[in-house]
Order: structure tokens, then sequence, then C-alpha cells
């Protein structure tokens, strides 16, 4: 099992979304969490970036993260819509 973090601007990114789709990030993050296989269909590593980081698709919202899997953590970087996630990104 691994244990979530969240950068400070990936709660200011989930606050924003409204509370039907917060609630359902949540649990899907909370399954990352505890088994982050059985979401693999809807994970995609992003390329193009250093960090290493992922994908996990929510329906219309994106959340974008890190595993450390030395320290078994999964690392919140930000949260949004699927029109708006990526261009934040650079």
């Amino acid at each position: 099992m691994f244990k979530l973090e969240f950068l400070g601007r990936s709660l200011d990114d989930l606050a924003r979304v409204d509370r039907p789709h917060q609630r359902i990030i949540k649990e899907k993050l909370l399954i990352l969490a505890e088994n982050p296989e059985a979401l693999k269909n809807n994970i995609k590593r992003l390329s193009g970036t250093d960090e290493g980081l992922y994908r996990l698709r929510v329906g219309s919202y994106r959340v974008i993260f890190k595993k450390d899997k030395e320290k078994l953590v999964i690392i919140v970087v930000r949260v949004g819509h699927r029109k708006e996630i990526f261009s934040s990104l650079n």
C-alpha cells in the first residue's frame, strides 16, 4: 500500500473541482494508493518529462502524480480538467 502526499498546489486544484467530481477523484486516489495495478487502464506515463510523471484519468479530469516505489509514496502534483491540466505543467 502506498501513502498519498499532496503538493500544496494540488490541494488548491482539488478544491476548485466541483464536489461530485472531488468525491470521485478522492475515491480513485484511495484505490490508487491501495493497489496501483487496479487502475492501470486509466494510468499513462507522461512523455517529455524528466520527472517520471503519470496521469490518472478520472472522467474529464486528470490527476498528475509521481510514484516513489522505494518509499511507497504517491505524490499528487496537479489536479484539473483535461483541457487545462497539461498546459499548466509547462
